[in-house]
């Protein structure tokens, strides 16, 4: 079972049955920590030929509703304003947060990165949380090598607006190294 806030997040933009696609899948993956679509697809409870599990998973993958801005956003939102309100947390949310150091000198850490993967070019913006970095935007780069300083602007812009009630700070590798990128 999903998290209560994350039901109403996703029960609003998705129908009833992409919904419980949706929290089949991620149980799916939580439990045989697999995220291969021929495995989920053999894994996934539907009285249905392998292949026709295998299309419909596709199908759902590819619904416009299953984007960041849509799904994600709303989360990471919901995520920020509760550590920012600790006063509604329970005794033992208060110690996890308070030893997961998501500000470090009053401020949130944001680091860039830009990685090839299996030729793919994907671009992150992540949230620094503790010892772990919580994804805030991505995207799937059209070009191979580096990024020009108006994608990283376009990216770190659209990142940042989640976070506009708090101070930042940026960090990047030498491939940012634009004092422009500052402004």
């Amino acid at each position: 079972m999903l998290p209560q806030s994350y039901q109403k997040i996703f029960r609003k933009h998705l129908s009833e049955q992409q919904y419980l696609t949706l929290e089949i899948l991620l149980l799916l993956i939580q439990a045989y920590r697999q995220v291969k679509l021929s495995k989920l697809a053999s894994l996934f409870p539907q009285p249905i030929k392998y292949e026709s599990r295998k299309r419909n998973l596709q199908r759902f993958l590819g619904i416009n509703k299953l984007c960041v801005k849509l799904l994600w956003f709303p989360l990471i939102k919901y995520w920020i304003r509760q550590s920012l309100t600790p006063q509604q947390l329970n005794r033992e949310q208060r110690r996890y947060f308070h030893t997961k150091q998501y500000q470090k000198y009053g401020y949130w850490m944001v680091a860039l990165d830009r990685t090839q993967w299996k030729g793919r070019n994907i671009f992150m913006v992540t949230l620094v949380w503790g010892t772990h970095a919580l994804p805030l935007y991505w995207e799937t780069l059209n070009h191979v090598g580096n990024s020009n300083l108006s994608t990283q602007k376009r990216l770190i812009k659209t990142a940042i607006k989640l976070l506009k009630r708090c101070r930042i700070v940026v960090l990047a590798d030498r491939e940012f190294h634009s004092g422009k990128l500052a402004k």
